[in-house]
């Protein structure tokens, strides 16, 4: 009888605190399109739950940022203001570009300087992100809430009849979890793991979405937790996208593993369900391999204890609502036709070893060694097709994430789970097991030691504690280096200036490969990559005074400083 009285109890105080759930509207980020985009970062505060506000970082918002609306083919600049307390950098994950536009760890934006990359899009239609990259601050900068979604669109995938009215049927969810002082503040030190959910800025997230097929664009953005990615009554639904865009073909799955930096765009039928009724997205993370799956710990205390560890629990609550005007109600039978590479097209073959990790506690590297600033781990030819395996057989589970190029997985020591059929860029590399994928590290070879690409595990406290290695493209064509006269590089005119000072330069084929504006005290005002000085420099915008121009050719990387006057 007492046993029967504690389990009707137990029912009843789980239906009350079923019953009593408050939910908040899922955040949909704004939207910024066209070919130039102004971004701000800042230091925030924002209102998660009763009491003292959170101090954040956004950019542009008071937590998380736009989604930037790109289309392939076009030639992209952004206009990066950093106008936090903090330097920072600003990394466009997945996107192919040049390693000096990047935004890894060598790209440093101080405070009160704005960095003005660009690029020609060169990819299918994907979805990509943004975030921080400062070495030791990245965990610190993505937990306050830092970065932002990359939708690139392309002519294949609009001829689709797929969802895509955004914040519609078309759904971006960042996924992540954060730890919470008492005094409502973000807990970043000794803290891997957070204790509750927040999807796109949002605690305990609601979405309304319509009764038919619906595109949820999945991130995980978490600091260190992997997702087991479901929804509550098992149904199947069907991965139509990796990190690097379409599959060839729609991947029906009732589960998808997403680790730190991966993404899965996924298509969910609710045209069977009554309008009114309501479905979890939720994480399937109990029974994991606790020496293996990021937040399967059992500890609830500690630098890897939480609440969520080893549990299932909610993402989103999804409320179903009215069809829209003009429903998807299929799924297209046939996406894209990927071609893709085979360990057959490899011609170089690489291994990176995942070490450290011993005894527990001890830090993890890649290859024996902690990342080095000013070290090159690899140096790779340009539009070589490689074979890279990664081997963990240490004693956690990691993400490998590799800059600049998407990959192709080819074989991994458990099987390849159908849903990875796709163009990558990050992988789960779980303990005792290899994964190889080949690439092709095509179109850009002007990197070198000062601007290198990254890979690197995306646990942000790994990364930050050193697991991360550099590489280098480069042509098998040795450019010789010419010694400039510094001296006469290039020229300034009119010089005093009031509006557009003009730089040209003597020997119109050294090109200027960076340019740095500071103030006279050296603060740096403005960075702009392979600046394009064909009507010269505004400077109308700055105040009255002397500055500090240095710009540093293409032939031999050298530093050239002259000053000017602005009335």
């Amino acid at each position: 009888m007492k046993t029967q009285l504690l389990i009707l109890c137990t029912l009843l105080l789980s239906a009350g605190t079923a019953m009593g759930q408050t939910y908040n509207d899922l955040w949909i980020p704004d939207t910024l399109s066209g070919t130039r985009f102004n971004l701000e970062l800042k230091d925030t505060l924002k209102q998660f739950r009763t009491g003292p506000k959170t101090i954040t970082g956004g950019i542009n918002h008071d937590f998380w940022g736009p989604t930037l609306m790109m289309n392939k083919g076009d030639t992209v600049r952004m206009i990066v203001r950093n106008k936090l307390n903090d330097s920072s950098t600003v990394h466009w994950h997945g996107m192919h570009l040049p390693a000096v536009m990047d935004g890894g760890p060598h790209q440093i934006i101080p405070p009160g300087t704005l960095w003005s990359p660009y690029w020609k899009v060169m990819q299918k239609a994907a979805t990509l992100w943004y975030h921080p990259h400062l070495h030791e601050m990245a965990q610190k900068q993505v937990t306050l809430g830092l970065g932002g979604f990359i939708y690139i669109r392309d002519a294949e995938e609009r001829s689709l009849n797929l969802p895509r009215a955004y914040g519609v049927d078309d759904i971006p969810m960042a996924i992540g979890s954060r730890k919470f002082s008492g005094n409502n503040q973000f807990l970043t030190a000794n803290a891997a793991y957070g204790d509750y959910v927040i999807v796109n800025g949002t605690e305990n997230a609601k979405v309304s979405l319509p009764k038919q097929y619906v595109r949820l664009r999945l991130l995980n953005s978490d600091i260190a937790r992997g997702y087991n990615v479901g929804f509550s009554d098992n149904r199947n639904f069907y991965v139509i996208a990796t990190d690097g865009g379409l599959v060839n073909a729609p991947i029906q799955t009732n589960r998808v593993i997403l680790m730190i930096g991966e993404r899965a765009e996924i298509l969910v039928d609710l045209s069977n369900d009554a309008v009114g009724a309501t479905l979890d997205l939720k994480a399937y993370n109990s029974g994991q391999n606790q020496l293996s799956f990021p937040g399967a710990e059992n500890q609830t205390q500690g630098q890897f204890g939480s609440l969520l560890n080893n549990r299932d629990f909610n993402l989103v609550r999804i409320n179903v609502s009215a069809q829209t005007a003009n429903p998807v109600l299929t799924v297209p039978t046939t996406l894209t036709n990927n071609i893709y590479w085979t360990a057959v097209n490899a011609t170089v073959n690489r291994t990176v070893r995942v070490t450290g990790g011993q005894p527990p506690g001890g830090l993890f590297t890649l290859d024996n060694r902690a990342y080095g600033f000013n070290r090159i781990d690899q140096t790779v030819n340009l539009d070589a097709t490689e074979k890279w395996t990664i081997t963990n057989n240490q004693v956690f589970g990691h993400a490998f994430h590799i800059h600049d190029i998407e990959f192709k997985i080819i074989s991994r020591t458990s099987g390849l789970k159908t849903y990875e059929n796709g163009w990558k860029d990050v992988v789960y590399i779980p303990r005792n097991e290899s994964v190889s994928f080949v690439a092709k590290f095509d179109d850009f070879a002007d990197s070198d030691p000062d601007h290198p690409y990254m890979y690197h595990c995306h646990l942000t406290n790994h990364e930050d504690e050193g697991m991360m290695g550099q590489f280098l493209v480069t042509t098998t064509t040795t450019i010789p280096r010419e010694l400039a006269d510094s001296d006469n590089y290039f020229e300034l005119s009119p010089n005093p200036v009031s509006e557009r000072l003009n730089v040209t330069f003597p020997d119109p084929s050294n090109t200027p490969y960076y340019l740095i504006l500071r103030a006279v005290n050296g603060r740096a005002i403005m960075m702009s990559p392979k600046p394009i000085l064909t009507n010269g420099l505004d400077v109308s915008g700055l105040p009255a005074g002397v500055y500090i121009l240095q710009i540093r050719d293409t032939k031999n990387r050298s530093w050239t400083t002259k000053r000017f006057v602005k009335q």
